[in-house]
């Protein structure tokens, strides 16, 4: 028995014919491990990259108590309970250039947000609340202690985990560094992910459709959902439905690539040789997923390289990326755990839907008095590409869910930064 069925042989509900959508996805979560290797670089070459290792603060975030406002500092007990209290202006706190004097009682300072607050004040109070008479100033009642006020190290205190291993670099993140005056981080080694399409009916960009022909436009879309995800990609084109073609091709693929992610082949035809193929050169640990669309999906390995067999309807190929590949892909690049946002909101139509198995719409989500709804995209063929391109979200109709009446309430996962 190979290591993925032994692995799997235990798991409750395992049927490699039939696994429910979330089960898939625990299944290739619980066998997927980060890739080895590391590379250390400047934090600007860290965007959209993943950390390595823990960041440990080396100094307090912010380093000094500072004013929040441009305004006056001064001491919260010399204000009057009730009324307004007179002050003595004692100076200035401009940012970068502390005000080096000692601050007596009944004195308060001008101060400019980021000024370091002189030792003994605790209060700012914003400039537009107070009238200066002088060298005096005027101070309302009813200000709270420590108002405006940003205590050193309240951000992150010296030799706490500022970012920890596993962590997306974001440009918060790479701000957050940068405060910390940190030049350099240690990053996961970027995953190498091989693509291609099978099928003779594919014809490829810059070439004219023969009779039954169409144009190859899952490659396309695969290897940008890849780059977007800060995959290293190597794209080996369309492979024809030869065995000796595919053999040669995922055999290339496994030797080079962390995973490889195929689109056409995994269903029952006579031409279609991917798992039959997968079998033969490594493992397959399932190939059936009880959703629509994205039915035949076969997932397993080629020595030690992930193999993704998508469908090859373009839709079925986008929705199988997003719920079953990019959390995977994400786990093999090493990152914590992210996945997709999903939230419910009232269906504007009626959706028929036929329970045992998971069905993922193109939806629409809009406003409608003040509320958020959502809809179809029209017509839900999973050769309809253009209805990912209509939409901006999934509608997630669960594996027990029947028909959905207009008005009930309905999952949906938004696409804005996926697709």
């Amino acid at each position: 028995m190979s290591s993925i069925l032994r692995a799997l042989s235990c798991a409750d509900d395992y049927d490699p014919e039939s696994l429910t959508v979330t089960r898939a996805g625990e299944l290739i979560l619980s066998l997927v491990e980060p890739v080895a290797g590391s590379e250390r670089a400047f934090i600007r070459r860290g965007l959209n990259r993943i950390l390595a290792e823990d960041v440990i603060a080396p100094v307090d975030v912010p380093a000094h108590d500072n004013s929040a406002m441009d305004g006056y500092a001064l001491r919260h007990a010399d204000l009057r309970a009730q009324g307004e209290t007179r002050l003595r202006l004692a100076g200035v706190a401009y940012a970068g250039r502390a005000y080096a004097g000692a601050v007596a009682p009944g004195e308060a300072v001008r101060i400019m947000t980021g000024a370091v607050v002189p030792t003994g004040l605790d209060t700012v109070v914003i400039q537009e609340t107070v009238t200066i008479e002088g060298d005096s100033i005027v101070v309302p009642a009813g200000q709270r202690r420590g108002q405006h006020f940003r205590y050193a190290g309240e951000d992150l205190r010296a030799g706490q985990a500022a970012l920890v291993a596993g962590t997306l670099l974001r440009p918060a993140e790479i701000g957050l560094l940068a405060s910390l005056g940190v030049v350099e981080v240690k990053l996961r080694r970027c995953v190498r992910i091989a693509v291609f399409s099978t099928g003779d009916e594919l014809c490829s960009l810059g070439h004219e459709l023969g009779e039954g022909q169409v144009y190859d436009s899952n490659r396309y879309t695969l290897a940008t959902m890849l780059e977007r995800l800060g995959c290293e990609v190597l794209d080996m084109g369309v492979v024809r439905d030869q065995p000796e073609a595919l053999e040669a091709a995922l055999l290339e693929a496994a030797a080079s690539c962390d995973a490889i992610v195929t689109s056409g082949g995994v269903s029952v035809g006579d031409a279609d040789f991917v798992r039959v193929l997968m079998a033969k050169l490594g493992e397959v640990a399932f190939w059936k997923i009880a959703m629509k669309p994205g039915r035949p999906m076969a997932f397993g390995k080629i020595g030690g390289t992930w193999l993704f067999g998508l469908p090859g309807n373009p839709v079925a190929v986008m929705v199988s990326f997003y719920q079953f590949v990019r959390p995977a892909l994400l786990a093999l690049m090493g990152r914590l755990p992210a996945p997709l946002p999903q939230f419910r909101v009232p269906c504007a139509v009626p959706l028929k839907k036929a329970a045992g198995r998971s069905e993922f719409l193109r939806g629409l989500l809009f406003q409608e008095d003040g509320e958020w709804r959502v809809r179809t995209t029209g017509a839900q063929g999973s050769g309809i590409l253009r209805s990912m391109a209509e939409a901006n979200c999934f509608i997630v109709l669960e594996h027990e869910r029947g028909n959905v009446a207009a008005g009930e309430m309905v999952s949906v996962q938004p696409m804005e930064g996926l697709v």
